[in-house]
C-alpha cells in the first residue's frame, strides 16, 4: 500500500464501529471476534482480497498463529489514530510483533488504509497475511482448551473462562504457599546445620527464601508455564503482566531492604560518634530513596501498560508544585534542620541559649529541635526559626570566664589593698586550671560604698559543673586572703553627717543638735 499521509480532515473522521481506528483497537477487536468464533467479523480486520471461506480460513489461521506464537506485547501497541510513527519512511504502518519461524523472523504489521466513508482504518497488512499459512503449518503446541475439562473452558464469568479465574484465585495462592513451605524446609535444614557446626542451640532458623525472593520465584514460574502451555494471546498477555508486576515488586522490595540495611549500618557508626542529628538526615535520605524506588517501579508499570509517561510526569510536576506550596513551612523547617545538622551548630547534649530559652538540647529532629530547660520542661523550636535566630552555644566554650568584682571596706589601707592584690595575683598564677596569660588583678575604683578590686582570668574546665567547682575553690581562697590582711568585704552602706543650726542670739532651734553633740548622742 502507499504511504500517503491522511489529511487533518480525514483524521477527524468518525471512529470505526469495529474499533479499527487505532492499532490497538484493531488487534484487540480481531482477537475478541476470533475468541467468540465470529470469523466473518474477524475477516473485516484483514487487508485481503480473499472472500468467503478462504477469508474465514485465513482469519482462523491468523488467530491461531497470534495465540500460539506472537509475543505478548499488546500493551505496547499505539492507541492513537496516527499510530506510533516509529517508521518515518512509512508512517501508515505499525509493528505488532515478531514471530520466530524456521525461515527466520516474520514481522506482523498493521497498515492504515482508506475505506470510503469509514475513513482511515488499521488492518493486518497484506504482506503479513501472505506469511500466515506457513507459520500456521509450523504450530505444534496443543491448546490448553483441548486438555482441560469442557466446563472449565466453556463456562465464563464476566467474559473470562472459568479456568482463568481458578488459576488466578486458587493457583497463585497455592504457588505462594509452595514457596512458604520451601522456605520453611530449607530454613530447617540450614538451621540444624548452623546449630550443629556452631554448637549453639539458641540459633534460630534462617529465612532462606524471604518475601521478595518468593515473588521473583513466582514470577519466573508463571513465565515458564506461559511459555510451555498453549494459552491464548490475551491469556498470555494477562499472565505476563502479572509476572512482570510481581517481578518489579520483588526487585523493589529487595532494593528497599538493602537500603534499610545500609541505613542501619550507617546509623550505628554515626551514633558511636555521637552524630545523632546526622543519623536523622540519613533516615530521611533512606525514605526518600525508597520513594524513588517505588516511583520508578510505578513509572515502569505505567510504561508497560502503554501510558504516556510525558503526560504523567507533567501532571506529577504540577502536583509537586502544589504540594510544595502547601508544605512550604514544613519544607522550610526540614531544610533548616538539615543545615543545623550538617553545619553542626548544636549537638545533642549541648547547653545553649536561644532567645529567652536556656537549656540542654534533647533531640535534633528534621522539623524541630527539642530543648530541656532548667525547669525540666521540654521546649520544641521549629528549625526554620532557629536558622534565623541568635543562638548562643554555652557548651561550645573552650574556657570559662572568671570575673568577680571584689569590694573592700573604705577603712582598708593602701598597704592592705596592695597585699590583697598581690596575693590574689599569686594565687591565680599558681593555679593549674588558670590560663596564666589572661590573669589581671587591679585596684579599679573608689565606689560609692567600697574600694573595688577587679579580678579577670580564664579557667580551663571540662564543663560548667567543673568550672563551678574551681570557682568555688578560688573564691574561698580569696576570702582567706582578705581575712589574713585584716580587712573585710564591704557591705552597701551610706554615711550621714548632721550639723547644728544656730540663730543669731545663740540659742538652738527646737529639734536641732547643740554644738559639740554627735549624731549618736542625739539618738
Amino acid at each position: 500500500m502507499g504511504t500517503t499521509t491522511p489529511s487533518p480532515t480525514q483524521s477527524l473522521a468518525p471512529k470505526d464501529s469495529l474499533g479499527r481506528t487505532t492499532p490497538r483497537g484493531t488487534v484487540l477487536g480481531f482477537l475478541a471476534a476470533a475468541q467468540k468464533g465470529e470469523y466473518d467479523i474477524a475477516t473485516e480486520y484483514l487487508n485481503t482480497h480473499l472472500r468467503g471461506k478462504a477469508a474465514t480460513r485465513l482469519a482462523q489461521e491468523l488467530s491461531v498463529v497470534l495465540d500460539r506464537r506472537l509475543p505478548p506485547r499488546l500493551n505496547q501497541l499505539s492507541d492513537k489514530p496516527e499510530g506510533s510513527q516509529l517508521d518515518p519512511l512509512n508512517s501508515n504502518r505499525d509493528l505488532v510483533g515478531i514471530i520466530t519461524s524456521s525461515n527466520g523472523n516474520v514481522e506482523i504489521h498493521l497498515e492504515r488504509v482508506e475505506r470510503g466513508k469509514a475513513g482511515w482504518i488499521w488492518l493486518f497488512s497484506s504482506k503479513t497475511l501472505e506469511s500466515i499459512p506457513d507459520l500456521y503449518e509450523e504450530i505444534d503446541v496443543v491448546p490448553v482448551d483441548e486438555v482441560l475439562p469442557d466446563f472449565l473452558v466453556s463456562t465464563r464469568v464476566f467474559g473470562v473462562p472459568l479456568f482463568g479465574l481458578v488459576a488466578l484465585f486458587v493457583g497463585l495462592p497455592l504457588l505462594y504457599l509452595v514457596t512458604l513451605l520451601l522456605n520453611r524446609l530449607l530454613g530447617t535444614i540450614v538451621g540444624r546445620l548452623r546449630r550443629r557446626l556452631s554448637k549453639r542451640a539458641d540459633l534460630p532458623n534462617p529465612d532462606i527464601v524471604p518475601g521478595p525472593i518468593r515473588l521473583l520465584l513466582i514470577a519466573l514460574t508463571i513465565h515458564w508455564l506461559v511459555s510451555k502451555t498453549g494459552l491464548s494471546l490475551l491469556a498470555r498477555q494477562f499472565w505476563s503482566s502479572v509476572a512482570l508486576i510481581l517481578a518489579i515488586a520483588g526487585v523493589v522490595w529487595i532494593l528497599i531492604l538493602a537500603n534499610s540495611r545500609a541505613e542501619e549500618y550507617v546509623d550505628r557508626r554515626l551514633r558511636r560518634r555521637n552524630l545523632v542529628g546526622v543519623a536523622s538526615v540519613v533516615r530521611l535520605t533512606r525514605r526518600f530513596i525508597d520513594l524513588l524506588f517505588i516511583f520508578a517501579a510505578a513509572l515502569l508499570v505505567l510504561y508497560f501498560f502503554g501510558v504516556n509517561l510525558t503526560a504523567a510526569l507533567a501532571g506529577l510536576g504540577v502536583g509537586g508544585i502544589a504540594v510544595a506550596l502547601a508544605a512550604q513551612k514544613t519544607l522550610e523547617n526540614v531544610i533548616g534542620g538539615v543545615s543545623l545538622i550538617f553545619d553542626q551548630v548544636v549537638r545533642v547534649g549541648d547547653t545553649l541559649k536561644l532567645g529567652d530559652t536556656l537549656g540542654t538540647v534533647d533531640e535534633i529532629g528534621l522539623r524541630s529541635t527539642r530543648i530541656r530547660t532548667l525547669d525540666r520542661t521540654l521546649v520544641s523550636v521549629p528549625n526554620g526559626q532557629i536558622a534565623t535566630m541568635s543562638l548562643e552555644a554555652l557548651s561550645a566554650r573552650d574556657k570559662f570566664w572568671f570575673h568577680p568584682l571584689i569590694g573592700l571596706r573604705y577603712e582598708t589601707t593602701a598597704a592592705q589593698i596592695r597585699s590583697v592584690v598581690d596575693n590574689i595575683r599569686l594565687l591565680l598564677a599558681k593555679h593549674s586550671s588558670v590560663e596564666h596569660a589572661s590573669v589581671r588583678v587591679r585596684f579599679m575604683a573608689f565606689a560609692s560604698s567600697s574600694l573595688d578590686v577587679d579580678v579577670f582570668a580564664y579557667f580551663y574546665a571540662r564543663d560548667w559543673n567543673h568550672f563551678m567547682e574551681i570557682q568555688e575553690e578560688v573564691l574561698l581562697a580569696i576570702m582567706e586572703i582578705i581575712q589574713r590582711n585584716g580587712t573585710q568585704l564591704a557591705l552597701p552602706s551610706r554615711a550621714m553627717y548632721l550639723a547644728d543650726t544656730f540663730v543669731p542670739d545663740g540659742t538652738t532651734l527646737p529639734g536641732m543638735l547643740k554644738p559639740g553633740r554627735s549624731t549618736a548622742a542625739a539618738k
